[in-house]
């Protein structure tokens, strides 16, 4: 009889791919995918460390989940519980002391190792039944956790490729480099292998996956002599791009300061290469961000978004801010304001500025209130919001290739996504589920578009000749 797991997927899509992975680990021991932490002989919690108080919402989440494995044991059952990702990497010994229930807390690093924690965490010991508790297995391995993954599963016709982990970068507010580790980026042989398995299982759309995903640097394959022996992104994205059937490629998320010649020039030179990019710039101040210790300033930013612009005319750009960084005036806001009017954003995430312990600024002196932080976050957001729906509205009565990737909102319809990465809602049958095919937009809201699936090319012949 199989297993039944439920993972719990907080935070970004590298944690959406790392589920991913992880299932297909399970899957070898037999373990199968369920809705409903209910229903499961495993679950895990795939953390993030990222947003506001999220261990503290981890802790949540696993008083629920402590009712549900004392009521399998009161039955006969059990329930192996897990805590996976970048709150189980900074905070494990923790989780262990204020959850002792948690049977595996495992970093990001380590997931490969399953198998083996869920044999510690189960077997029994001293002839009494009773199962280890709490294996810890945090460490960062000498050796990628890629090299011992199982071939991955697909979903859909968009699948998610990671290439690229850690980071080097240390900017003060983040916890990723003491979280995921320091850079690695994998063979572009390795990419390359996996790009083509999971084209052949369907995929029509990768997205490329890092910490700082243009930072990547991977051997390369097949060494002939005076070859470079790294590939950078942009070259990496020109070998993907010679596979067949990938219809579509994406990354993220990127670095402004990684943002090199080679890849800039793939934006105008690789058609498969959508023309939407997110390039995080958290402020246009450049005494905020060289607080943040983002080694660039908003010059520095501007003149990226113009080489990628003069490289492809229509490309879309996405951004993050952080709002009330320890010390940010109003003057350093209104510079932010004015760069995202100047660069126009089709799509951007803003936050207010909350402290991660251990990092540099969470000791920073000048912290700003949190009443003028969410005032300051509102009149983001409202700009950001403006620039949204204009650049939506410039799609009104054009023709959109869509790729189908879900269901929509509405019976009968189903969602996609168009290049510059847009939700595109369309009535349309099943059948049209994973196709790229051209809509005519007929509305947008600030979060999506609307349209009508239009005929091919075949059928206008057809109807053109049943017309004659």
């Amino acid at each position: 009889m199989a297993k039944k797991l439920f993972i719990k997927t907080y935070g970004c899509q590298m944690n959406v791919y790392d589920s991913a992975r992880m299932a297909d680990v399970l899957a070898t021991l037999g373990y199968c995918q369920v809705s409903a932490p209910a229903d499961a002989d495993m679950v895990i919690l795939n953390t993030c460390h990222i947003r506001e108080k999220a261990a503290e919402k981890v802790f949540s989440e696993l008083g629920r989940l402590r009712h549900l494995k004392e009521c399998k044991s009161r039955s006969g059952g059990s329930m192996v519980l897990a805590v996976a990702g970048c709150v189980a990497q900074a905070e494990g010994d923790e989780i262990v002391k204020r959850a002792p229930y948690v049977d595996i807390v495992l970093g990001p690093q380590t997931y490969h190792r399953l198998p083996e924690m869920i044999a510690r965490a189960t077997r029994a010991v001293d002839g009494g039944g009773k199962p280890g508790r709490g294996v810890i297995d945090t460490e960062f391995p000498p050796q990628p956790k890629f090299d011992f993954l199982p071939e991955p599963g697909v979903s859909g016709p968009s699948a998610f490729l990671s290439v690229q982990e850690g980071c080097d970068k240390f900017c003060t507010f983040c916890v990723v480099p003491y979280t995921r580790g320091a850079e690695y980026s994998r063979p572009a042989a390795d990419v390359m292998s996996e790009a083509r398995h999971l084209v052949g299982q369907g995929a029509r759309e990768i997205v490329l996956l890092g910490q700082n995903v243009n930072a990547y640097h991977g051997a390369a394959p097949g060494l002939r002599a005076g070859a470079s022996r790294e590939w950078g992104l942009g070259r990496l994205i020109r070998g993907l791009a010679d596979i067949e059937g990938l219809a579509r490629i994406r990354y993220t998320t990127s670095h402004p300061c990684d943002m090199d010649a080679e890849l800039i020039a793939a934006h105008g030179e690789v058609p498969s290469l959508m023309p939407f990019l997110h390039v995080p710039v958290q402020s246009g101040s450049a005494r905020v961000l060289a607080a943040m210790n983002r080694r660039y300033g908003p010059d520095d930013y501007r003149r990226i978004a113009e080489k990628l612009r003069a490289a492809r005319s229509d490309m879309a750009l996405a951004s993050d801010f952080i709002v009330g960084f320890p010390g940010e005036t109003r003057a350093d806001f209104d510079e932010t304001l004015a760069l995202v009017r100047e660069i126009g954003f089709a799509q951007s995430y803003s936050f207010m500025f909350s402290p991660r312990p251990g990092t540099p600024a969470a000791v920073m002196e000048g912290e700003v209130g949190e009443d003028e932080k969410a005032s300051r976050l509102a009149e983001l957001q409202a700009a950001i919001d403006e620039m949204q729906l204009r650049f939506n509205a410039r799609f009104v009565g054009s023709r959109v290739p869509v790729l189908f990737d879900r269901k929509g909102r509405k019976s009968g319809q189903l969602a996609g996504r168009s290049p510059h990465m847009q939700a595109v809602h369309v009535t349309a049958p099943d059948s049209c589920y994973g196709e790229i095919l051209d809509v005519e937009i007929d509305t947008a809201a600030g979060n999506s578009l609307t349209g009508r699936l239009m005929a091919s090319a075949a059928e206008a012949d057809r109807a053109e000749g049943a017309a004659a």
